[in-house]
């Protein structure tokens, strides 16, 4: 029996048959928010949809949807399925948290095609009993400010998410450490910066002067 060689796979396609190419691309960019990678041939008879860096290839032929299924993690499930809905899509399971610990939904596409979408959930396990206590602390306007959106943003208590953040950043990661927020959400800090007019970095606390 031959050794098995090392391999090596940096990225994988999930390849679906549809019966228009030109018709599933409007489906998938205009209706579940992908956009076009490619398409090849003319009239095209292969063709390559994006969900972020997620990418799935549409070959030309009869659909066969029957034991198909493909699962996306999002960074926001909740955001993406009120997209689907508005846009009339066939939602097959409704939203929800899963005993795996993944919050998700299911969709049919337009040959019936079976999509899940979620994201992941870390309120699975057993209770942590604990007493919380107030902690007279002073921040900055703009930076609290932009705590409050974001815990509205990840429906939060202004606590949990300072609790969050903590046990995160007490954790190393490589040469760094671990942050609790998803790609998604590290966007949408950006935007709430920009909201509050916060012009300082990271290191900023080190220079703040209490006026």
């Amino acid at each position: 029996m031959p050794e098995t060689p090392k391999i090596v796979c940096e990225d994988h396609h999930a390849g679906i048959v549809v019966a228009d190419i030109a018709t599933a691309i409007d489906f998938y960019t205009n209706k579940l928010g992908f956009r076009t990678a490619f398409t090849w041939g003319d009239p095209p008879t292969f063709a390559g949809v994006l969900l972020d860096k997620v990418e799935i290839f549409f070959r030309k032929g009869e659909p066969d949807p029957k034991g198909s299924m493909m699962f996306f993690n999002v960074g926001d499930a909740d955001e993406l399925y009120e997209f689907h809905r508005a846009n009339g899509v066939e939602v097959e399971q409704e939203i929800a948290d899963r005993e795996y610990g993944i919050r998700d939904y299911a969709v049919r596409d337009l040959h019936g095609y079976f999509l899940v979408f979620g994201h992941p959930i870390f309120n699975l396990g057993p209770a942590i009993k604990v007493e919380r206590v107030d902690l007279n602390v002073r921040i900055e306007k703009r930076l609290a400010a932009l705590l409050e959106d974001l815990a509205k943003f990840k429906r939060m208590s202004t606590g949990s998410l300072l609790e969050e953040i903590l046990l995160h950043t007490n954790e190393p990661l490589g040469d760094g450490v671990a942050s609790p927020h998803t790609k998604r959400q590290l966007d949408y800090i950006q935007e709430l910066k920009k909201k509050h007019g916060i012009d300082y970095d990271s290191h900023g606390s080190y220079r703040f002067v209490e006026e």
